[in-house]
């Protein structure tokens, strides 16, 4: 008697995202679990956007610093960059410069950049705040409106400022992330107050949070895959967004991919040593559900999106 694979269904579906106007990129749309296309549909391809800086990052480390050393100056020419050379299928703009222990820019300098960065583009674009919940609020309405039907994500709305965000993403026709503290109730509840506002459920992209491996990535994980099950196994419509994992500024701040080789030279060569733990944290969250991916270093990168080749 032939073998037959047992196969598992399931009554709910991963909405379907689409961003950008020119170039587009679509993610989630999947009926099973991540990459179980042999028990269902997987009908796109997790994405992984660039993450780029409006200002030159003095936090990041020198071996993924170096790498945009040449356009880190400009965050136009960064993009062009990604777009360009690296072949990146999105680009996450993150506006540091605005957060008020920062360089405290003004919402109106944000547009400009935003609108400067759209015009010598045609991937989508990812439009990210400080993460300060008061200044985004304001920066994050005016970059909305500077990139009208553009298609965008704008984000992150979280409970102290979601009903400003979701209210001028609304009215700018882009897509928003809801970033909740790694725990399956709070991003519910969040999704649910952000949707009775009349925001498109299939608009929205789940942030559950993330972690960098070594630092509670198994909470991480239990968490996003908890959300993906509630989605798939419960049909519950809050839940079944796509989920991003904003995996290079959670990565890129740990003493594993800073620390020099003469201070830890059992640790191996440091280069080598960012890179995949980038990648390794990035791929256990792809497995946990995470349909949309924000990197830095592009080997990183690459070697992620061969994984994604042999699991497709």
């Amino acid at each position: 008697m032939a073998f037959a694979i047992p196969k598992e269904t399931f009554s709910g579906k991963v909405f379907e995202v689409t961003i950008g106007t020119d170039k587009t990129a679509v993610f989630g749309g999947e009926n099973v679990l991540p990459f179980h296309s042999f028990e269902g549909s997987v009908p796109h391809r997790p994405v992984i956007a660039y993450e780029i800086q409006d200002i030159v990052p003095d936090d990041w480390p020198e071996t993924v610093k170096k790498v945009y050393e040449s356009v880190s100056g400009d965050p136009v020419i960064w993009a062009k960059y990604c777009q360009d050379t690296l072949n990146a299928k999105a680009i996450a703009l993150r506006l540091l410069s605005t957060h008020p222990d920062r360089e405290n820019r003004s919402p109106e300098d944000a547009a400009k950049t935003v609108k400067d960065v759209l015009a010598a583009i045609n991937v989508p674009l990812i439009i990210l705040g400080s993460n300060h919940v008061e200044k985004d609020s304001s920066v994050l309405v005016a970059v909305s409106e500077a990139a009208k039907d553009k298609n965008c994500i704008i984000g992150k709305a979280q409970e102290g400022n979601y009903k400003t965000i979701a209210a001028a993403a609304m009215a700018n026709n882009h897509k928003l992330v809801a970033m909740s503290e790694l725990d399956i109730n709070l991003s519910k509840q969040l999704n649910i107050l952000i949707t009775q506002m009349g925001f498109d459920k299939e608009r929205l992209i789940t942030d559950p949070m993330c972690s960098a491996l070594g630092y509670g990535l198994e909470y991480t994980y239990s968490v996003m895959e908890r959300i993906r099950l509630a989605a798939l196994t419960q049909n519950d419509a809050t839940m079944q967004p796509p989920m991003l994992a904003d995996v290079g500024m959670y990565v890129w701040k740990i003493k594993e991919t800073q620390a020099s080789e003469s201070e830890l030279p059992h640790w191996g060569c440091l280069a080598e040593r960012g890179i995949t733990w980038e990648a390794v944290t990035a791929t256990s969250l792809l497995m946990s559900g995470a349909e949309l991916l924000i990197m830095r270093h592009p080997e990183a990168v690459k070697a992620v999106e061969k994984f994604i080749d042999e699991l497709m």
